[in-house]
C-alpha cells in the first residue's frame, strides 16, 4: 500500500434550528440583512447538554457505519477542534471512548476553519507512513458556545455540528498532496480569545484575503492532484460565508463543478463544516463514486489546506 482514499463520510448537526427571524428578535439584524451579506437563512445549534465530541461521536458513528468497520478497525483518531473547553482528556479520546475504539492513537488538531483539510492531511500522511492502517478523521465544533449572542455581526454566522470521513490505506492514492500554509502575522484578523473565549474577527480583511489570494492557491493544489479545476466534479469551501464562497469559487475556474453552498442551511461551522458540506453533497448523490473533489480551509490564523479527493 503507497497511498490513502476516503472510504466514507459521514454528518450531524443538534436539532435546534436557529432562523434569521429568530435572531431578528435577539439583536438588531433581519432576514434580509443576513442573507445579502453572508448568505446564512439557517444554522443548528447545540444545546448545553451536547458537548462537541458528543457531536464528533454521532458524525463518526456515521462513517463508520457507511464504510461497513467496526470501531476495532480503526487505529488513528483525529479531531479538528478550536473548541473544546477541556484540555484534557482531549476530544478524540473522548470521542474514541464513546464508540468504543480499542487503543488507538488520538490527537486533536486545532487550524480553527482550515482544521478538517490540515487533519485530513496528518492522517493521509501518516497511513503513508505506515503509522497507521485506518483513520477516523473529524472535523467538529460548538461555535455558539464561543459566540457573542449581542454582537449582530458575529452572531448571525455561526452554526454547530460535525463531519467524519473513514481514511484507511490504498493502492491508489485517493487523496493528493496538500498545500497549506499560513500568515502568521495576520492571525489577529480571526480570534477566539480572552476569558471565557470569544469568537472576533475582522471581516473586510478576511474577505479580501480570501477572494484575491486564495484562488491561485486553491489552483496550486489541482494542480499537485494531476489536474486542472476544469476537472473537478465539485468543489467544498470552507463555509464561511456565501459572499466569499461564491466569488472564490469562480476564481477557481472550476467550470463543470458542483459547488458546496450548505452554508445557507448550517451557517459557519468552523472546523466541521468541509466534512459536513461533502457528506451531504455524497448523501444526495450531487458527486459519484471516484469524481474528484476539491476540499480547501481556510481562515484563522489565515492559514489554508487544500487537497483533492477521490470520492468514496
Amino acid at each position: 500500500m503507497n497511498g490513502s482514499r476516503i472510504a466514507a463520510v459521514g454528518h450531524y448537526q443538534p436539532a435546534r434550528l436557529l432562523t434569521n427571524a429568530e435572531l431578528a428578535g435577539m439583536v438588531d439584524t433581519s432576514d434580509e440583512w443576513i442573507t445579502s451579506r453572508v448568505g446564512i437563512r439557517t444554522r443548528h445549534i447545540a444545546g448545553p447538554d451536547e458537548p462537541v465530541d458528543e457531536l464528533a461521536a454521532h458524525a463518526a458513528a456515521k462513517a463508520l457505519a457507511a464504510a461497513g468497520l467496526g470501531p476495532e478497525d480503526i487505529d488513528l483518531v483525529l479531531v479538528a477542534t478550536s473548541t473544546a473547553v477541556d484540555r484534557s482528556p482531549n476530544m478524540a479520546a473522548r470521542v474514541a471512548a464513546r464508540l468504543g475504539i480499542p487503543g488507538p492513537a488520538a490527537l486533536d488538531l486545532n487550524v480553527v476553519c482550515a482544521g478538517f483539510t490540515h487533519t485530513l492531511a496528518t492522517a493521509d500522511h501518516t497511513i503513508r507512513a505506515g503509522g497507521a492502517k485506518r483513520a477516523l478523521v473529524i472535523g467538529a465544533d460548538k461555535m455558539s458556545e464561543v459566540t457573542d449572542w449581542t454582537d449582530r455581526t458575529t452572531c448571525v454566522l455561526v452554526g454547530d455540528g460535525a463531519g467524519a470521513v473513514v481514511v484507511e490505506a490504498s493502492e491508489e492514492s485517493g487523496i493528493s498532496p496538500v498545500l497549506w500554509g499560513s500568515v502568521p502575522e495576520m492571525g489577529h484578523a480571526v480570534r477566539i480569545e480572552g476569558q471565557p473565549a470569544r469568537f472576533a474577527q475582522e471581516g473586510q480583511s478576511v474577505y479580501r484575503w480570501a477572494t484575491t489570494q486564495l484562488p491561485p492557491l486553491a489552483r496550486q493544489a489541482c494542480e499537485r492532484a494531476g489536474l486542472g479545476p476544469e476537472d473537478l466534479k465539485a468543489v467544498v469551501l470552507h463555509q464561511a460565508n456565501l459572499r466569499i464562497i461564491e466569488p472564490l469559487a469562480e476564481k477557481i475556474g472550476a467550470v463543470n463543478a458542483v459547488v458546496a453552498r450548505d452554508v445557507v442551511e448550517s451557517g459557519n461551522t468552523s472546523a466541521a463544516s468541509i466534512p459536513l458540506a461533502f457528506s451531504k453533497l455524497v448523501e444526495r448523490g450531487e458527486v459519484s463514486k471516484g469524481d474528484p473533489v476539491l476540499l480547501f480551509g481556510f481562515g484563522g490564523n489565515l492559514s489554508y489546506a487544500g487537497q483533492v479527493v477521490r470520492c468514496p
